[in-house]
């Protein structure tokens, strides 16, 4: 679901002539997150085109040691920007964090974001659906704001 909906925003965001920026994370060689690797490459429903910018995280706050605040400033992006992407629990809440720490003001699209379940400090596991709504509200208690579909973003933008 969360890819579909993805899907729509690019398309959306396309259609509109919005720069659109794929960040994406490079674990290293051998880890889940190798981007020279299959598991790490980027889902071809949102994949990027001809002309979109890419820039290598190896952090969970996109700003951090990255080319993504000159990217957005060669652009002339912001100060609203829409994050979507995973996992929602670790990259897009210190994402926002980060915009928001350097003057951005981000709306975050829950369709267009998602998390896994993760075990908790007792053991017993949390699902990803609490875990989504938790970084959610996070997200939406101070750093940024939070539309639910993709349908809403044009209310949220005003």
């Amino acid at each position: 679901q969360a890819l579909e909906a993805g899907a729509r925003l690019l398309a959306a965001a396309r259609a509109a002539g919005t720069p659109v920026v794929h960040v994406i994370n490079d674990g290293g060689e051998g880890t889940p997150y190798d981007i020279r690797a299959e598991v790490g490459a980027i889902c071809d429903q949102v994949a990027p085109v001809d002309g979109e910018r890419i820039v290598v995280k190896r952090f969970p706050d996109s700003f951090h040691d990255t080319e993504l605040e000159k990217t957005l400033r060669d652009l002339d992006a912001g100060p609203d920007l829409v994050l979507a992407g995973f996992m929602t629990h670790m990259c897009v809440t210190f994402t926002a964090q980060g915009a928001f720490n350097h003057g951005y003001r981000p709306t975050v699209v829950a369709e267009a974001a998602a998390t896994r379940p993760l075990p908790g400090p007792d053991g017993a596991v949390v699902p990803a659906a609490a875990l989504h709504a938790a970084a959610l509200t996070t997200i939406s208690d101070l750093f940024g704001v939070v539309v639910p579909t993709v349908d809403d973003l044009a209310g949220s933008q005003g």
